[in-house]
């Protein structure tokens, strides 16, 4: 129940970007053609019964007709009902592109700098901006957690992930 002092009560509705009819046929679109790939790629890799029982692609090529199946049904609701309803408004984007962008940044900064630093980086920056923490308390908060994960998963488990330039030069 929305009261006059709730945030969902006060919140206004910016621009809308993309509604839930236009959100479900995209949707619906990418889960048919995905499941088309997939039937088609099991069909090539065998998708029947064989000598000694199902072939390697059997079960996959059936989940991806009923993926296909369900995914025609939405297609045709959503036509059909045409709900204008916002589901993606320019507000709730920049919201999600505050998070969206630097995390493809880290990514992709993974494979140069090696998850490591490019995670002390990530944190740091997430506690700077976004958190409003003072500049060493993100450098200091970033730097314990990462190297506690190094010590766990690189001492302690044995467990050896993307390194970069640092860690190679430090001769891990």
């Amino acid at each position: 129940m929305n009261t006059p002092e709730s945030p969902a009560a006060t919140t206004e509705h910016s621009r809308t970007l993309i509604s839930f009819r236009t959100a479900e046929v995209i949707v619906s679109i990418a889960l048919i053609l995905g499941s088309l790939i997939v039937s088609w790629s099991n069909y090539q890799l065998g998708a029947g019964w064989g000598r000694y029982g199902p072939e390697a692609g059997y079960f996959p090529m059936r989940l991806a007709i009923i993926v296909m199946i369900a995914s025609v049904v939405v297609l045709i609701h959503a036509i059909r009902n045409n709900d204008q309803t916002p589901f993606l408004e320019v507000e709730q984007a920049r919201m999600v592109a505050v998070i969206l962008l630097p995390l493809l940044v880290f990514v992709f900064a993974i494979k140069y700098l090696g998850i490591y630093v490019a995670s002390t980086i990530f944190i740091a920056t997430f506690m700077y901006f976004l958190g409003k923490f003072v500049w060493w308390k993100c450098i200091a908060i970033s730097s314990c957690v990462m190297l506690t994960f190094f010590f766990i998963f690189e001492i302690q488990f044995k467990v050896p992930l993307p390194k970069g330039p640092l860690e190679n030069w430090l001769g891990f």
